[in-house]
């Protein structure tokens, strides 16, 4: 059965769980076109609107998937938070030819129903072109919010295609699938058009939509498509698209424009930073079904298996065996080693960082997003559960490893937006934790990077330093953030800030694809150097680092482990009052006992030999794949590419 999933109650998911089964589908004579008796009741125009809700975010169960509709971890295995080489940043390979490139643009329209972006782009037109006239009878309030929420979801995938696409066909009209109708070969728009029609579909959004929904809590808000209106006018503005974006300030003050004016709307509606304490900074991953100010929208999950409910599968991919998880998530070391001291500061020696005892004096954040050996990670069956995963080698240089956690490549375990008080026996596997995936807390640093390309570097200090404040850094020396001397210092402080507040939130790629990251390479015909510009290290060159966490001497045997009584009593809470005293402790053992190997295979490896990641500058907008190439010969194929004659690509999404 279909059911309508995202910003939908589990209460009112239920109760819709009829209206949008297959006997909806099976009403559907052909995609987009209804009888007039869809139009007739507001139960059957909501089965419409809470279907296209599925069609988008039903695969959306892991707060590290991005794009709408496919919803997978790709794009953040392409960067610093997840190890494990990936074709788009495989030295071995070049990808470059049109079979090579990405898929998600979909297939021909046609008769039947394929959930692809055009084909969800033609269900929202259908609707918007047809409930006010076949729908006529119904509630006025009803129709226009329930239009809202379909220019809300076209704005989206337009926004994801040009992400992936740069510029894109706009279609705002339902067109019947024709092989040889001259008026529905649209070309690929600019970039600067796509955007003009994703703002204009958000500002129509923004009219429709209430600031609050009485009791269908989830659903799109006029706060939310304010919101993402800045997160597209950020984009826009950025370097990718943006060859002036050093020279100009037009479009980083219409992004700022947009972000202060959904700030002010969310804060108008009760929305803002959930609490004041880094307790409540992790405990408002955790609120259900039920509105939190932080999220501007949300993936309501249900829990069990309850027919019709879509569960949430991160607890059971980031929990470790020996916690009844699948196998956990593996911290590379440059994840380890990139969040603030306790002070704010950046991690380094000379502001005592220690990268073997990681673990002391770091950003009260580090400890709600990571694990390690010896520190408190519970469960509802064994709340004061404490994670052990390190590794030793017998005389016969034969392994062993702690409580079983043999797939262990990191000191260092992904645990945020874990729940502690799930059952291993039922809600890892059937979490019911909602993914937030447009927090307040971006809101405000889309804000903060306006404000710093246009060299406000005091306003921005001032919008980083309200992130800072709520988890409990110390207010000395700018929340450690110190003085931003000119605008790209100030924009790098913020990329960085990104990088620690929304880790493993599904955000990182877009930031370094926005601002061309991997390094100051480019295609002809676009600007680029912004790695430079900003002083940081290019990505490509880099890897992802793994490492045991192992014994330091020779055990007596495989089979058992040297340190099950010297680890007695060892714990760090980070709910404990003496959290610090705890991890000196810690700190002490992992001295007394532990040493950093190399892993066996390197966590970014091609055919087990250690690789650097490298990015190629045409992958920074994929090409149309030969599907779409064939059946629309009319569309040109994107710069870097090859189209499926094998001429290179001459679109240019850089304006």
């Amino acid at each position: 059965m279909k059911t309508p999933f995202k910003y939908i109650t589990l209460s009112l998911l239920m109760a819709l769980g009829t209206s949008c089964s297959d006997d909806f589908l099976e009403d559907k004579k052909s995609i987009g076109l209804y009888d007039d008796t869809f139009y007739q009741t507001q139960e059957r125009a909501q089965a419409y609107v809470d279907n296209q809700y599925y069609d988008f975010f039903s695969a959306y169960k892991s707060p590290v998937s991005t794009v709408v509709g496919s919803f997978t971890d790709a794009n953040s295995r392409l960067t610093e938070e997840l190890g494990g080489t990936q074709d788009y940043i495989n030295p071995n390979k070049t990808l470059i030819n049109s079979a090579e490139a990405s898929t998600y643009y979909g297939a021909k329209l046609t008769t039947s129903i394929n959930n692809h972006p055009y084909n969800r782009i033609r269900e929202c037109n259908a609707f918007l072109e047809e409930i006010d006239v076949k729908g006529s009878n119904l509630d006025k309030t009803f129709r226009d919010r329930a239009k809202g929420q379909m220019y809300y979801l076209r704005a989206i995938q337009y926004f994801d295609l040009m992400r992936t696409y740069g510029g894109v066909p706009i279609v705002t009209t339902y067109q019947n699938a024709s092989a040889d109708d001259p008026t529905i070969q649209i070309p690929r728009a600019k970039v600067s058009e796509v955007v003009a029609q994703i703002v204009k579909d958000l500002d129509m959004a923004a009219s429709l939509l209430p600031g609050k929904w009485d009791t269908e809590y989830g659903r799109f808000t006029r706060g939310a498509a304010l919101a993402q209106k800045s997160r597209v006018l950020l984009t826009f503005a950025s370097p990718l698209f943006n060859k002036n974006w050093d020279g100009g300030n037009e479009r980083w003050e219409a992004a700022l424009k947009a972000g202060l004016e959904a700030e002010a709307q969310l804060t108008q509606d009760g929305y803002g930073l959930y609490g004041n304490s880094i307790k409540q900074w992790e405990s408002m991953f955790l609120i259900d079904n039920a509105f939190c100010s932080e999220a501007i929208t949300v993936q309501l999950c249900g829990s069990g298996v309850t027919p019709n409910v879509t569960n949430n599968s991160w607890e059971k991919g980031i929990r470790l065996p020996s916690l009844g998880g699948s196998g956990g998530i593996s911290a590379p070391k440059e994840m380890i080693d990139l969040f603030p001291m306790k002070s704010g500061l950046r991690p380094t020696a000379a502001n005592g960082y220690n990268d073997f005892t990681f673990f002391v004096n770091r950003d009260p954040r580090f400890y709600r997003t990571f694990a390690f050996s010896g520190v408190k990670w519970g469960y509802k069956e064994t709340p004061n559960a404490v994670l052990w995963a390190y590794r030793w080698v017998d005389g016969s240089n034969k392994a062993g490893f702690s409580e079983s956690n043999n797939a262990i490549s990191s000191p260092a375990f992904v645990r945020k937006m874990s729940n502690t008080a799930a059952s291993k026996e039922t809600n890892f596997q059937y979490s019911g934790t909602d993914i937030m995936e447009y927090r307040y807390a971006e809101l405000l640093l889309n804000i903060a990077e306006c404000y710093a390309a246009l060299g406000q570097t005091s306003n921005t200090v001032a919008y980083l330093s309200r992130i800072r404040s709520r988890v409990g850094i110390a207010s000395a020396n700018n929340y450690g953030i110190g003085t931003l001397t000119d605008k790209y210092a100030a924009i790098e402080a913020v990329l960085y800030e990104r990088r620690v507040e929304l880790a493993y939130e599904g955000k990182r790629f877009w930031d370094v694809q926005r601002w061309m990251l991997y390094d100051n390479a480019v295609l002809p015909g676009v600007t680029g150097g912004t790695v430079t510009k900003l002083g940081l290290t290019p990505i490509n060159g880099t890897k992802r680092t793994g490492n045991f966490l192992q014994y330091k001497n020779t055990a007596t045997s495989s089979g058992t482990d040297p340190l099950t009584a010297a680890r007695a009593g060892i714990v760090a809470d980070p709910d404990a009052a003496n959290f610090d005293a705890q991890l000196a402790a810690l700190a002490t053992f992992y001295n007394d006992n532990f040493t950093r190997t190399a892993l066996v295979t390197p966590m970014d490896s091609f055919n087990g030999a250690a690789v650097n990641i490298k990015f190629n500058p045409n992958y920074y907008i994929n090409g149309l794949h030969t599907t779409p190439l064939t059946q629309n010969p009319w569309l040109l194929q994107t710069i870097g590419w090859n189209d499926n004659f094998g001429g290179a690509g001459t679109f240019n999404y850089q304006e």
